[in-house]
């Protein structure tokens, strides 16, 4: 029996403790205290005032401000997405923003942080756990380092995220319970710790490590399969609209993360409010036509591998029918894209209609192609 062989001198025995513990109160303290004195309205307004306060900071400011300045921002939103943002304990803006810009650079390979290739696990949480050998510089955010405010926080981050984060939500816990409802103020402050403080880091944080493992393990990926990014309605719901990864790995300095207009994204829609009342700017978006060309080409990939992998199949008078289909699939595609291509080019005026036309149709290719696939008597290897 092969004897486990841990790395104890790679620990990172700060954030494995802290992690920890906040896991332990998370699952069993904050249960146990909501079993035995429920959760009142105060309480709960003030665990999703949190919950939306540091998890939008994260991803409105951390993630497309910071580290792919999709957008410029005034100083009053920058100063509260760095204050909230720091109470999600998930390190400075300064020390998020250098580990996600290399994830981007080097996605998939060894000196991607959170390079899923080493394992769900490694993904989501052992990159925290594990101290990186050798330690990676830090010489990606200088121009970070030019911003005063990013600074102070970069300084100042555990403080802010003590006491704002923990101490804040138990003092107003204890006012709740001392002066409105008459109580000793003990129990409002131990609620307010539990729930809108520790329970609160614990969602928010999962929340945003599962979009390291899990949005690069299942989903779809209509944009691009050059790396492991999939998007994800689902985890989209849980994350403030972060869930669209395959589209961000793409376009990764658009402000939008569900480019369409139905795609639940609330960060791109609180920055497009704070567009229109002063206080965001310069929102980087992506031309529609750039968008429908990048999925025209991907199914047009999708159709090619189909293509391969059923020349490579069983003789039998079923493919034959399928390579037809495809076959047939690949040259709209083909002529669509280089239409496209040439409208573009040529700096022609597409309407939405038109664009949506294009981007529908490839859909429902896409859709026809899988049902090809699908035909029970074609017997296609699978893929390695």
């Amino acid at each position: 029996m092969t004897k486990l062989q841990i790395p104890f001198e790679r620990v990172n025995w700060l954030n494995t403790v802290f992690l920890g513990i906040i896991c332990l109160i998370a699952v069993v303290a904050a249960p146990i205290y909501l079993w035995h004195h429920g959760m009142d309205w105060f309480q709960f307004g003030m665990m999703m005032f949190y919950i939306i306060a540091t998890g939008m900071s994260i991803t409105l400011g951390y993630h497309r401000l910071f580290s792919h300045l999709s957008f410029k921002a005034k100083w009053p939103v920058r100063f509260l997405t760095l204050v909230f943002g720091a109470c999600a304990f998930e390190n400075s803006a300064l020390n998020w923003c250098s580990d996600h810009r290399r994830h981007h650079k080097h996605t998939d390979h060894d000196d991607d942080p959170y390079d899923i290739s080493k394992g769900f696990m490694w993904a989501h949480i052992g990159w925290i756990l594990f101290k990186l050998n050798p330690e990676p510089p830090m010489d990606n955010v200088q121009d970070l380092r030019k911003d005063k405010l990013v600074m102070w926080q970069h300084r100042w981050d555990k403080v802010i995220a003590l006491v704002v984060g923990l101490i804040v939500p138990a003092a107003l816990g204890f006012a709740w319970d001392k002066f409105v409802k008459g109580g000793t103020g003990y129990n409002g402050a131990l609620g307010g710790f539990l729930l809108a403080g520790v329970l609160r880091v614990f969602l928010v944080q999962q929340s945003t490590f599962f979009i390291n493992s899990l949005c690069h393990t299942i989903g779809s990926q209509p944009y691009s399969t050059r790396c492991s990014a999939r998007d994800s309605f689902v985890m989209s719901l849980f994350t403030f609209g972060e869930g669209y990864h395959n589209y961000h790995h793409e376009f990764q300095h658009d402000y939008r993360n569900g480019v369409k207009s139905w795609n639940f994204d609330p960060t791109k829609w609180a920055i497009w409010l704070l567009s229109k009342v002063g206080l965001a700017s310069d929102l980087r978006r992506v031309p529609a036509s750039k968008v429908v060309l990048s999925q025209i080409m991907e199914a047009r990939r999708k159709a090619a591998d189909e293509m391969e992998r059923l020349l490579a199949a069983d003789d039998h008078p079923w493919r034959d029918k399928a390579v037809e289909a495809v076959h047939a699939l690949s040259e709209r595609l083909a002529a669509n894209y280089h239409e496209l291509e040439a409208a573009v080019a040529g700096r022609v005026d597409l309407s939405r209609k038109a664009l949506r036309r294009w981007s529908k149709e490839t859909r429902e290719m896409l859709d026809h192609l899988a049902e090809v696939c699908k035909l029970p008597e074609v017997k296609i290897p699978a893929t390695a």
